[in-house]
């Protein structure tokens, strides 16, 4: 298949299939950061919230297993080989949380709006890619590597190799880390009640073990051409705009894919719903607030090397210790921006 098929069409692919099952989760089973966030905080309503439970737990159990059935190369990805610089996922996660509530959206989310058609997203995710790479290989790359340098891994790293230290077996931590996920988030009647947001949970949770154990095979068979990687939305979205520009430049890989495939996966599920519509913004302080939040979300999510999904899902299935440190910051970044906006905040 490799002689018939480029490569990087073929990691497109598998980020597309990913993508879409995303997307449909979001539009169908309401998964959402910014929204769990705002309906457990301000709606006293933990479903969204607990919905996380079950996606990280299927997440984690499934990659976690795969990389010990061999199907995963863990030590592949960005998450394990580079050093884990923790003040980058704080202050980037920080600095994304905040941009998320200010845009309204994180980067993932406003994929998902813009597949419904909502323009002003579109908006978010433009100025949040070209953000993303003024931080990430454009003019700001420099200090961003100088504050928050990311060396190579000398030695193996993350959540179950430390713990492993302590003697711990390497099952046991990924059984009680998940299992602990799940029961935190199946213990809430309201999820109990809503069998369609436990299915696109699961389904969420498998789209992530699905794109990193489809890229560890199309990396081995590639000799290393094709990245081990998940899914992730904020440098992913730069390199898609670059891709949609120059094509040969930029060329076609796991992120056009998976950024695609979010939206179109949006798309079929606002079709189904009967939710699609076009909106514009009407208001010029709130499309500033929202280009001001992009690119804050874009800049943020470089320094954190990912998005609330990006990290909070994706790096978390890898149980490197960005996933949960960077989602954490994610959540207190975003409730400051939210309670300065209920408090009446808006940018001069």
């Amino acid at each position: 298949m490799l002689d018939l098929v480029p490569i990087g069409l073929l990691a497109a692919l598998v980020g597309l299939v990913g993508g879409i099952v995303l997307g449909l989760a979001a539009r169908l089973g309401d998964f959402c950061t910014l929204g769990a966030l705002e309906s457990a905080v301000y709606g006293r309503d933990q479903t969204r919230l607990r919905l996380w439970g079950v996606v990280l737990a299927v997440a984690i159990l499934t990659t976690q297993f795969g990389a010990m059935a061999g199907l995963v190369d863990l030590q592949a990805t960005f998450y394990h080989a580079i050093e884990w610089n923790a003040v980058g996922s704080i202050i980037g996660g920080l600095v994304f949380g905040y941009g998320m509530a200010l845009a309204g959206n994180c980067g993932f989310g406003a994929l998902v709006r813009f597949g419904g058609g909502d323009l002003r997203s579109l908006v978010v995710v433009v100025v949040m890619g070209i953000f993303g790479f003024v931080a990430l290989s454009g003019p700001l790359a420099p200090l961003r590597v100088m504050l928050f340098p990311q060396p190579d891994a000398t030695e193996p790293q993350g959540i179950i190799h430390d713990l492993g230290q302590l003697g711990l077996p390497p099952a046991v931590v990924i059984v009680a880390i998940a299992g602990a996920f799940l029961i935190w988030g199946l213990s809430h009647t309201g999820l109990r009640q809503s069998p369609r947001q436990i299915a696109w949970g699961v389904a969420a949770g498998l789209a992530v073990a699905w794109c990193f154990i489809a890229t560890s095979w199309l990396a081995a068979e590639s000799l290393g051409e094709v990245a081990v990687e998940g899914p992730s939305y904020t440098a992913p979205v730069g390199r898609t705009l670059i891709f949609l520009m120059t094509s040969t430049a930029g060329g076609i890989n796991f992120s056009v894919g998976s950024v695609v495939g979010v939206m179109a996966g949006s798309l079929i599920g606002s079709m189904l719903r009967g939710l699609f519509r076009w909106e514009a913004c009407e208001d010029p302080r709130e499309l500033g607030r929202q280009v001001g939040g992009a690119a804050l979300m874009g800049i943020g999510g470089v320094v954190a090397m990912g998005c609330s999904v990006g990290q909070g899902v994706t790096g978390f299935a890898t149980l490197a210790w960005s996933g949960p440190v960077t989602l954490a910051a994610i959540a207190a970044g975003a409730m400051v921006g939210l309670r300065q906006l209920i408090a009446g905040y808006q940018p001069q």
